[in-house]
């Protein structure tokens, strides 16, 4: 029988992760057109309303039923705003490992929101789901990314020669694909010992695969 994981909802200091709404759709497709989510993610692109809105009610909720990942919304506890999402793919339940992506919109960055986002998903992962790995991809050139699983404790595994593909725009708007390579990063119980201290980072995102 396939594990799955359940529907929660997390709280941080400043934030609420839970599941995404049918409201979430317009702030959802304006933040994953963004030009640098564009750039370094494979996030459909144009990321329409109707993206968002099948990707709310069929994709998510589909990826989690099948025991895949999970999809949650990050938002503010204060103003109830998208800030940006955590998403966990790759899920393989006998290891009990997985791997965290995230995205947080412009005008959120550069507030500790992706490393307080991650962090929360970490200690709920282990602690109540008894997970013992998780992992994170950047891209070479994501410093943003990088700075975020610094932050929460992330050790450093090495490279993935060429195996990731980010987007370069052009003068006339139009997008072409460029190879890099791919970080990877773990995260273990052990390694948040002395982690929740200050989480300023440069926001981002992190690679989000699997979207096909």
């Amino acid at each position: 029988m396939t594990s799955t994981f359940p529907t929660i909802s997390l709280s941080t200091e400043r934030l609420v992760l839970r599941p995404f709404e049918q409201d979430d759709v317009p702030a959802l497709a304006e933040m994953m057109n963004d030009e640098q989510v564009v750039a370094w993610t494979d996030v459909p692109q144009p990321f329409t309303e109707d993206t968002a809105r099948r990707w709310i009610t069929e994709r998510a909720p589909a990826a989690q039923a099948a025991g895949r990942g999970l999809d949650l919304a990050v938002t503010e506890v204060l103003t109830q705003r998208l800030v940006g999402l955590v998403r966990l793919t790759r899920t393989d339940w006998r290891v009990r490992a997985t791997e965290l992506s995230f995205i947080v919109a412009p005008w959120a960055r550069g507030e500790g929101y992706a490393s307080e986002a991650a962090l929360g998903t970490a200690r709920w992962l282990f602690t109540d789901q008894k997970f013992e790995r998780i992992e994170l991809r950047t891209a070479a050139g994501n410093t943003a990314a990088q700075q975020v699983a610094q932050q929460i404790g992330c050790v450093s595994e090495g490279v993935l020669r060429n195996a990731c593909i980010a987007h370069v725009r052009a003068e006339d708007g139009t997008w072409s694909d460029v190879r890099t390579d791919h970080i990877v990063w773990s995260l273990l119980p052990e390694d948040l010992d002395g982690t929740g201290g200050d989480l300023a980072d440069g926001g981002g995102f992190a690679s989000f695969a699997d979207w096909r």
